[in-house]
């Protein structure tokens, strides 16, 4: 069948959940058999996300082809399980680029550039590309932002001409916000109403509408919806507040959304059979661990989206263990030798978190030493395994004034030195090591036993490394290089066998953990956290 296209909107304000939604949609359609890719539009004029302070739009999630994205990526591969990658997200500075460098090289023939033809024509080349490249039955298309705004116009005008081009596979399901005042006692769909207006306005109307609620909606005012945006009754819908993120799927199949979907777009709903038998075992478990432990996450950005792919891989590795994570935020600026126990009191875990920059270190390197001496178990990740690699050298090498050359340049000791071949690179957008690279783990290590296999493969996020000239030091004082990428020698793993669990991992390995599938060094590290 000819590739079936579902485009996602949002009004009324921003951060409902588009991400999630969309998630949603692809995990209910896999359920009933079909492939299926989701791809990220941006309206920002940054050429992608890597360059972005965490505060502007939470972390920077890395693909495995090596592309700095957006976080709903994330969402899109823990819900899913598909691989995404340079094609699943754009953004208008992309767009931009594209277009003024073939005008560079002559390849619009003297033309004049405008938005309409040249630069709506990228935006549907992008969605048909990701189509006919992955051969996929949907392609699931957010469009970020909201309706409105001014950076969106190309984007909706370019859906307006996709959607009017491939009649009949093209779906626009709309997200918006039903608020409830308090004062009054009731819920206002006006709001809605003029999305949908702002909509109809581009030249779209939405042929599926979500209501996002922080309460539970009638079906009267579903149908008053219903009747003031011209859309079907049984196309409405309500995403109301939930406990858990992956309750969602299973809350959209409850109402009909798959169904829907199939419907409009002129499918045979009769002709597959939904099985989310393993996803609600998932939320089962959820709310029905028995055991729980707390966790403390240490790091500079006090943002729940600034860590959202460690958090998520917390939950899904402790999930499956049928144990309910506790995350403390601990912000590592507020961290010194004086107070480091009491932040970390009564914690089971600590997580040193990964980032860039002097500010917080000193706090990550206290948190760092308090854990080992006391034998907490410990997951240093990327900057964060860095500043396992310091303080070690500082408090057991006895080297005082060991740090990384990005916070010393001027340090005699410097464990963490930039890598070579990025020491020529002035560039900051989308110049570190980037995406995925192998790893060798060494043969009686607790990483080799965790993981199961002799190589692995893990995405990467840095421009510095471990100095490999005081490798044989730190191993004779006891913290092991276990883990070597086998082209470049660089060390990717470090970890104290003498400690109950305590590893640092230059990789990001939150990335590649999926609700159905945790990631095995988080799995590893919760059961550490329980024994």
């Amino acid at each position: 069948m000819a590739t079936k296209h579902i485009i996602v909107t949002g009004g009324v304000v921003s951060s409902l959940g588009k991400g999630i939604i969309s998630s949603s949609i692809g995990k209910l359609l896999q359920s009933r058999g079909y492939s299926v890719t989701i791809q990220k539009f941006d309206p920002y004029i940054n050429i992608d996300p890597g360059t972005l302070n965490p505060y502007e739009h939470g972390e920077c999630y890395v693909t495995s082809d090596g592309t700095e994205t957006d976080l709903d990526l994330g969402h899109y591969e823990r819900f899913t399980g598909i691989r995404t990658g340079r094609m699943n997200s754009l953004t208008t500075g992309r767009i931009f680029k594209t277009v003024i460098e073939r005008e560079r090289k002559g390849d619009y023939l003297g033309k004049t550039i405008q938005i309409v033809p040249h630069i709506t024509d990228e935006i549907k080349r992008n969605i048909s590309v990701l189509a006919s490249t992955t051969g996929v039955d949907f392609v699931i298309t957010e469009i970020g932002g909201t309706i409105g705004d001014i950076e969106s116009a190309p984007f909706m005008e370019a859906i307006r001409q996709f959607k009017w081009e491939q009649e009949g596979n093209v779906l626009n399901v709309h997200l918006t916000y039903v608020p409830y005042l308090c004062a009054a006692g009731e819920f206002k769909t006006k709001p809605t109403q003029h999305s949908v207006k702002e909509l109809q306005g581009d030249g779209i109307q939405p042929d599926i509408l979500i209501l996002r609620t922080e309460k539970h909606l009638d079906r009267h005012l579903l149908d008053k919806v219903s009747s003031f945006c011209n859309v079907a009754k049984d196309c409405v819908f309500q995403s109301e507040n939930l406990p858990s993120i992956y309750e969602v799927p299973l809350n959209m199949q409850a109402q009909g959304l798959d169904t829907a979907i199939l419907r409009c777009l002129g499918m045979d709903d009769a002709a597959t059979v939904s099985d989310m038998t393993q996803w609600k075992a998932f939320v089962d478990k959820y709310y029905g661990a028995s055991r729980s432990c707390e966790v403390a996450l240490v790091g500079k950005y006090d943002l729940q989206d600034a860590y959202k792919s460690i958090r998520e891989a917390l939950v899904h590795a402790a999930t499956h263990q049928e144990i309910k994570v506790n995350i403390r935020f601990v912000n590592s600026e507020n961290i010194d030798a004086s107070n480091v126990g009491e932040a970390l009191r009564g914690c089971a875990g600590v997580i040193i978190c990964p980032g860039f920059g002097t500010r917080g270190t000193e706090g990550k390197i206290e948190a760092a030493r308090y854990a080992r001496e006391h034998d907490i178990p410990t997951l240093g990740i990327c900057f964060g395994m860095q500043m396992m690699v310091i303080e070690f050298a500082r408090n057991v090498l006895g080297y005082t004034d060991a740090n990384s050359n990005e916070l010393d340049p001027q340090t005699c000791h410097n464990v963490i030195d930039m890598m070579q071949e990025q020491k020529t690179i002035t560039a900051l957008g989308g110049t570190m090591r980037l995406g995925e690279f192998a790893c060798r783990l060494a043969p009686t290590s607790l990483v080799r036993r965790i993981y199961g296999i002799d190589v692995i493969y893990e995405r990467h996020r840095h421009r510095y490394e471990f100095n490999s000239a005081f490798r044989e030091a730190f191993e004779a004082a006891g913290m092991k290089c276990s883990g070597i990428n086998p082209d470049s020698g660089l060390v990717e793993i470090v970890e104290v066998p003498s400690r109950r669990w305590y590893v640092g991992t230059q990789f990001h390995p939150e990335y590649s953990s999926t609700v159905l599938a945790p990631h095995p060094l988080f799995v590893d590290f919760v059961k550490a956290c329980n024994l």
